[in-house]
């Protein structure tokens, strides 16, 4: 394996990572206005106080749940982004400049919401935190869809000529294929967030949050199977089947662990599912990294698009020496949060922070 085939297997990881642990992160965001509300009603025994309890409360538990680790999360966005500029100049200024609307509705939804999660608790007002909450909501939805729409667009191809130059507009974007990309990510997020909740919480939040994941589970099966099936007939080969049948094997555990209240297994599963999906992409679009419409001949690969193998030599000693400690605090961060929250442990509102996480 050469340089160049080593980043572009670095790149794939990165969004393997950000999608599996950002993806629970926008699926909270997205079920915080519904799963905020008063307790919808099941057959687990839940205590008294946890079935009246106010919906800020509620809200508040469930932002809790994100709350030691969703900005880490977003770290390996940031990682991935500097990789492809950093490994392949070329890739990053086109694809840059194609998605520049949609990237941009992006950075300004995750800007959103980190100022609605950051500010949310720090003036004591039902009215600021509503706007708050909207906040999270938009800057959850938005990333969640438009993130598929870009990625499969990257694997159609993008009317791209000689120049490097993309030369249609905004709205050839958003074509049949691209929209059904953006679909799978959004219920896959879902889904994600709910058995993510489901796993973070107990009581009347836990069984609240697997209702919708077992609501959600079988739809988001059957969008994300119509999508890889999509993929592999019009873009894959042979090979590619490996990571679209390890996606759909995830996907059917997913649904019926939601199925039958196993949240552990089904976190599992639907962490599995999105990294097949991933990995399914980078393979197909494997050794092109930005397919061109207009003729094959203007195809974006990694080897037209690479840096020098100078540079190349010196990011991977960097990543060599700083991955493994990056990976183990983050570990860290994870084993240390660990413990379930619950509607109980939430203290009334002090106006200084919503994000006060429990230390038992």
């Amino acid at each position: 394996m050469g340089l160049q085939e080593f980043w572009f297997l670095i790149i794939a990881i990165l969004f393997v990572g950000y999608f599996v642990l950002e993806g629970f992160d926008f699926g909270v965001g997205m079920l915080m206005p519904f799963l905020g509300r008063s307790h919808t009603g099941g057959d687990e025994k839940v205590e008294p106080t946890e079935d009246l309890a106010d919906p800020d409360s509620r809200r508040r538990a469930i932002l809790n749940t994100i709350g030691p680790v969703w900005d880490g999360n977003e770290v390996w966005v940031i990682t991935g982004g500097a990789a492809i500029f950093a490994a392949f100049g070329g890739w990053y200024a086109t694809m840059f400049s194609a998605f520049y609307l949609p990237l941009f509705l992006i950075l300004v939804g995750l800007i959103t919401r980190v100022c609605a999660i950051e500010w949310r608790g720090k003036i004591n007002s039902p009215k600021w935190r509503a706007w708050a909450d909207v906040g999270i909501g938009l800057g959850s939805w938005i990333p969640a869809i438009l993130w598929g729409v870009a990625f499969a667009n990257v694997i159609r191809g993008l009317p791209i000529d000689a120049d490097a130059q993309y030369t249609a507009g905004f709205f050839n974007l958003l074509n049949p294929y691209a929209l059904l990309g953006g679909l799978t990510t959004l219920l896959a997020f879902l889904t994600h967030g709910a058995v993510f909740l489901a796993l973070k919480t107990s009581g009347v939040l836990k069984q609240d949050s697997m209702k919708y994941a077992s609501l959600l589970a079988i739809p988001t099966l059957v969008v994300a199977a119509a999508f890889l099936l999509w993929t592999q007939f019009a873009y894959g080969n042979g090979w590619t089947w490996i990571p679209v049948l390890v996606a759909a094997v995830a996907a059917v555990v997913m649904v019926l662990a939601t199925q039958v209240r196993r949240e552990g297994v089904a976190f599992f599963a639907t962490c599995v599912a999105i990294a097949g999906t991933v990995a399914t992409l980078f393979s197909v679009l494997y050794p092109n990294v930005l397919p061109s419409t207009t003729n094959s001949a203007y195809n974006l690969t990694i080897e037209n698009t690479s840096s020098s193998h100078y540079t190349l030599t010196i990011m991977t000693w960097a990543a060599v020496l700083i991955t493994p400690v990056v990976i183990a605090y983050q570990a860290w961060t994870y084993w240390v949060f660990r413990k379930r929250i619950s509607v109980e442990q939430i203290p009334a509102p002090t106006g200084l922070s919503s994000l006060r996480v429990p230390t038992e």
